[in-house]
């Protein structure tokens, strides 16, 4: 997948009440930056927000801000963020940047939704 790919959301709700999972294929990049602070925006912050990123092979620095600042707003309002199903790539990613120790992570979505 090219580093230029759309950035697919799906947005869905969790089997947890107060939960939304988004759903994301393709690279999450300042190209489509806009789109997925868009969505985050579309709706009232919920008690739990789990972002998929199995569907993710490619993230640069302006989509791990996204993440960062999501999960500062989420911290701020009392609320959580989970990412799962991170990749090798963006894990690698996320271990450089000491990301990998401030936000919350599971292995699936499933195991999200039990930490939720």
């Amino acid at each position: 997948m090219a580093h230029d790919a759309p950035l697919v959301i799906k947005r869905q709700e969790g089997k947890v009440p107060g939960t939304r999972i988004l759903w994301l294929t393709g690279p999450l990049t300042l190209r489509n930056l806009f789109d997925f602070q868009g969505e985050l925006r579309g709706f009232e912050t919920p008690k739990v927000t789990i972002v998929d990123l199995a569907g993710v092979p490619y993230m640069d620095s302006a989509g791990m801000g996204a993440l960062i600042n999501y999960h500062v707003h989420c911290e701020k309002a009392g609320k959580k963020m989970i990412v799962s199903a991170v990749s090798s790539r963006v894990m690698e990613l996320f271990r450089m940047t000491k990301v990998d120790t401030v936000i919350a992570q599971a292995e699936s979505v499933e195991a999200a939704q039990r930490q939720a």
